[in-house]
């Protein structure tokens, strides 16, 4: 009786992976395949393009933008001066509007509002007055650039009563390069963590899907379940598509790693401080598993989703649900991995659906090892459970009924 039963299990393992090395080839071996491999760079092509497209429009826009300090001549060369060394502590996004001094009239007060209907520039603040009591002027997008004017009329005051706008002080600035990431870093590798597993998961889940429909459309999968076993079918089904996931993977993260090979100095400087808490080579094994988990967990409800329905229709319906509750466990994982250690972070770890990604987050952000070893166990076990689940939806959803196989051989004797 038990070499019967490790025979069958020989057999059933067999007859899985020769499904799955089916499905491999299928998908691997063709031409469209390389437009799959490649959609991330054909995405980032067509952001990149639209990002190019709305900053051309926002900076435009901001080219236009001033802000106005109507002064005397000699105080405008102090705040221009002024002006030029307070606009290196901004990064390029974050600095002000560019400032233009205004020799005042009779009446500054309408000079200032009149500025504000100016044809060549829009004015987002304007000041006018005594520098001691300046008036300051702002529109709908000025109330930051009315404090930055209110700074700067106090530093050239401050200037002008201290005798003039040079430096009284000579500053020695020292780069230094950190031992370890930082722990805003690991933060930073937390997100991506979570959003990398994301994205790949349900770019390479939903291709089982595809292959669903297509193989029930053309009644493939008939004939399958009629010469193996259907959890056969459905574990090999599985197991195929998520080695297409896995060669995805390796190609997409060996050009990833070189990215600090050919950026320039000050960038890949910036990307050492950006890391995991567990070690890069921990960390790499863990998001490889956590990976396979989260793929195994939704590439089972899809595979069982895609035995549900007949139209690519039905499909499309039946996923949207699945795709939603995806998104939303994203926002909790990404939450938790901005806030570790808090109530909502231990939820999102033990929840089954978001153990994967808020582990990989955790596994960036918290250096303790042992906490993983038990979520990959628990992990483990509802990834079978789910697989078990699907398994019977799938012979339900194939053949219509709980003892598939032997109706198909009856039918396929009767039509002979």
């Amino acid at each position: 009786m038990s070499n019967r039963r490790v025979g069958n299990t020989r057999r059933m393992i067999r007859q899985t992976m020769t499904i799955a090395r089916r499905d491999f080839i299928a998908t691997v071996f063709t031409p469209t395949f390389l437009i799959f491999l490649f959609a991330p760079l054909i995405m980032g092509a067509f952001g990149a393009i639209g990002g190019v497209g709305a900053l051309t429009v926002t900076q435009g826009g901001e080219n236009r933008y001033r802000i106005v300090a109507i002064v005397a001549p000699e105080q405008g060369a102090v705040m221009k001066d002024l002006d030029g060394r307070l606009r290196r502590m901004f990064r390029a996004s974050e600095k002000p509007p560019e400032l233009q001094i205004e020799t005042p009239q009779a009446d500054t007060g309408a000079q200032a509002r009149a500025l504000f209907d100016a044809k060549d520039y829009d004015a987002q603040s304007v000041l006018y007055g005594p520098l001691d009591k300046p008036v300051i002027l702002y529109g709908a997008r000025g109330p930051r650039a009315a404090d930055y004017l209110a700074e700067l009329a106090e530093a050239s005051l401050r200037a002008a009563r201290s005798g003039g706008v040079a430096p009284l002080s000579t500053p020695t600035r020292t780069a230094i390069s950190r031992e370890r990431t930082s722990i805003g870093g690991q933060n930073q590798a937390a997100f991506f963590t979570v959003f990398g597993i994301f994205f790949l998961t349900l770019l390479l889940a939903g291709q089982v899907v595809s292959t669903m429909a297509e193989e029930r459309s053309n009644k493939v999968i008939e004939v399958l379940a009629a010469a193996v076993p259907l959890e056969s079918v459905f574990l090999g089904k599985l197991i195929g598509m998520f080695g297409v996931a896995i060669l995805f993977v390796c190609f997409w993260g060996t050009l990833v790693s070189q990215i600090g090979a050919i950026t320039p100095a000050w960038f890949a400087q910036g990307l050492k401080e950006i890391g995991p808490a567990v070690g890069m080579p921990i960390y790499v094994a863990l998001f490889f598993a956590y990976f396979t988990m989260a793929y195994m967990l939704l590439g089972a409800v899809f595979l069982s989703v895609g035995a549900q329905a007949s139209t690519m229709r039905e499909i499309q319906m039946l996923s949207l649900p699945i795709t939603i509750v995806q998104v939303l466990m994203f926002g909790l994982a990404a939450t938790a991995a901005s806030q570790p250690g808090t109530p909502i972070a231990t939820f999102a770890e033990i929840f089954p659906l978001s153990s994967p990604f808020a582990m990989a987050a955790r596994a960036a952000n918290q250096p303790e090892i042992w906490p993983h070893i038990a979520a990959l166990l628990w992990q483990t076990l509802w990834v079978a459970i789910v697989i078990t689940i699907g398994a019977r939806a799938f012979r339900r959803g194939v053949l219509q009924s709980g003892s598939g196989k032997m109706n198909l051989k009856a039918m396929f004797r009767r039509g002979g």
